[in-house]
């Protein structure tokens, strides 16, 4: 089981490894609108645990440009692990 920490609030929720994280983060308060990587309202900061993240797609990269600690979190997956979010 993968775990996402969100730091504002330091709820933590369990997820199965593998399991795209838009539905947690949107619980936890990440905005979301089109879901589809092109809007870029769900742009949340990696602090922890980018590696236990599904690799960047094309929409992130056409989006955030520089791939470093943002993501879309409409894009990703967690694979297992854990990985510390603000948004």
């Amino acid at each position: 089981m993968a775990k996402i920490i969100f730091e504002e609030t330091q709820e933590e929720v369990t997820l199965p490894d593998d399991s795209p994280i838009a539905e947690a983060c949107e619980e936890a308060g990440v905005p979301f609108a089109c879901t589809e990587g092109v809007c870029g309202t769900c742009v949340i900061e990696v602090t922890e645990g980018m590696e236990n993240l599904s690799d960047f797609n094309q929409a992130e990269a056409d989006f955030l440009g520089d791939l470093d600690k943002e993501r879309l979190a409409c894009q990703c997956k967690i694979r297992g692990g854990c990985v510390k979010i603000k948004f």
